[in-house]
């Protein structure tokens, strides 16, 4: 493999980063990789997830939502579920949390049996972070720092895995908003910040 696809899947990406870097993959590299595939399975493979369980119609407020089984067993509801999705960046890691809405508020306490909330139980510490892809800022901090095509293609797939994500809870639930930099942007950002500091840096080399 010369070059890379125009839509690389994981694996061609990972080929050719072994192929360019003479198969001694970074440790940062690597790290980013394994948890981007493991967001990339998070519907195809057994484990639980947060996000699998946001789909388990057993567990949502059906009489809130005017639910109702089917002749086939199937549970079928009138309204959606309200949530909101956020971006979050840590020091080192990516996030994506949700929040149900009642009555136009983002709730972040715990829920039991309550009639205006869209899940029978809804529990912050194992419900709100959906998803995480560990490492992930890191390495988008070490590719603005001398990365190469394959760091570049690996973030653009978990951008747009995570936008594929959000579209898959839109096409289910009610998402009134979602908030905070996608990774696009926030990638962005880093960069900006990168360019800005190399500036300043030359300028004051060039003033001495």
């Amino acid at each position: 493999m010369n070059t890379l696809n125009k839509n690389p899947n994981l694996k061609e990406i990972n080929a050719y980063k072994k192929k360019i870097s003479w198969g001694d993959l970074p440790t940062i590299f690597h790290m980013a990789y394994n948890a981007i595939s493991d967001v990339d399975s998070i519907l195809s493979h057994g484990f639980d997830s947060a996000y699998k369980r946001m789909f388990n119609k057993e567990k949502w407020n059906l009489n809130l939502l005017e639910g109702f089984k089917d002749d086939e067993g199937n549970t079928i509801v009138k309204r959606k579920p309200k949530i909101a999705l956020l971006h979050i960046y840590t020091e080192q890691n990516y996030e994506l949390h949700c929040f149900p809405v009642i009555k136009g508020e983002l709730i972040e306490t715990t829920l039991h049996n309550s009639p205006r909330c869209p899940f029978i139980h809804w529990t912050p510490e194992t419900m709100q972070m959906l998803f995480r892809i560990s490492s992930f800022v890191s390495f988008m901090t070490y590719h603005t720092q001398g990365g190469d095509e394959a760091d570049l293609a690996l973030m653009k797939f978990a951008h747009f895995k995570v936008e594929e994500l959000i579209e898959l809870l839109e096409k289910t639930f009610d998402v009134t908003q979602v908030s905070g930099r996608n990774i696009a942007e926030f990638y962005r950002e880093i960069q900006k910040r990168k360019d800005y500091s190399v500036d300043a840096s030359n300028k004051l080399n060039n003033s001495m």
